[in-house]
C-alpha cells in the first residue's frame, strides 16, 4: 500500500508540472472588415474567399468563428468609422482589414485613406487583435505615380505597425481575364481560392504564434 500510494503521488505531481497549453490567436474570431472584394459581389453569397477560409480552418482544426464584415463599395472613411463597433461586439484576436480599392478608384487622396487606414490599424492593434493589413493594386490608367503611390502607401503602413501584410489580394488574378468579371474590378467566383491562397500565407503564421 506505501508503494502504491507513492506511486499516486509521483503521477500528481507530474501532472501538476506540466505546463498549461498558452493562448494564442487561433482561440479568437477573425473579424474581415473589407470592400466587394470580400463580400461576395457578382456572384453567389457564400462562395467568397472568406467564406473558403472557414472551411479551410476547419480542415485545419482550428476551431473558431469568422466574421464577414465586408460591404459592397465600402471606403476606408466608412471602415474607420464602424471598427471600434465591430471590435466591440466580436472582441475578434485577428483582425483582416482589406480596404481602399473604392477609395482609389474614386481619385480620393491618397493621404486620406493613409490616415483611415492608420487609425484603423492602431484601433484594432489597441483592442489587443492581430492585424493584417491587404493591399490593391490601383489599374495603370491611373496614372503611374497615383498607382505607384497607392502601392507604398499598404507597404508604409505595414513596416510602420510591424504588422503582417498582403501586398496584393488580386496577386494571380488580375492578369488573368477568365478570373475577372466584365467590369474588370471584380473577380469571379472561380478565382476565390486563389485569393484565399494569398490571404492564407499570411494567416496561417498567426494562428499559432502567440507573438
Amino acid at each position: 500500500m506505501p508503494r502504491l500510494l507513492s506511486l499516486i503521488t509521483a503521477a500528481l505531481l507530474l501532472f501538476v508540472a506540466l505546463p498549461a497549453p498558452s493562448a494564442t490567436a487561433s482561440e479568437g474570431p477573425i473579424l474581415v472588415i473589407g470592400d466587394s472584394l470580400s463580400a461576395d459581389y457578382g456572384f453567389d453569397r457564400g462562395s467568397g474567399w472568406v467564406s473558403l477560409l472557414e472551411d479551410r480552418l476547419r480542415e485545419q482544426d482550428h476551431d473558431r468563428m469568422v466574421i464577414n464584415a465586408a460591404i459592397s463599395g465600402d471606403t476606408t472613411r466608412s471602415g474607420r468609422a464602424r471598427l471600434p463597433e465591430a471590435l466591440s461586439e466580436y472582441e475578434p484576436a485577428i483582425v483582416i482589414i482589406q480596404l481602399g480599392g473604392n477609395d482609389g478608384l474614386r481619385g480620393l487622396p491618397i493621404e486620406e485613406a493613409r490616415s483611415n487606414l492608420d487609425t484603423m490599424i492602431e484601433t484594432a492593434l489597441a483592442a489587443e487583435a492581430r492585424v493584417i493589413l491587404v493591399g490593391v493594386r490601383m489599374p495603370p490608367n491611373y496614372g503611374r505615380r497615383y498607382t505607384e503611390a497607392f502601392a507604398q502607401m499598404y507597404q508604409d503602413l505595414a513596416e510602420h505597425h510591424d504588422i503582417v501584410l498582403v501586398p496584393r489580394v488580386l496577386e494571380g488574378v488580375a492578369e488573368r481575364e477568365d478570373l475577372m468579371q466584365s467590369d474588370g474590378i471584380h473577380p469571379t467566383a472561380e478565382a476565390q481560392p486563389i485569393i484565399l491562397d494569398n490571404i492564407w500565407s499570411a494567416l496561417k503564421g498567426l494562428l499559432t504564434d502567440p507573438s
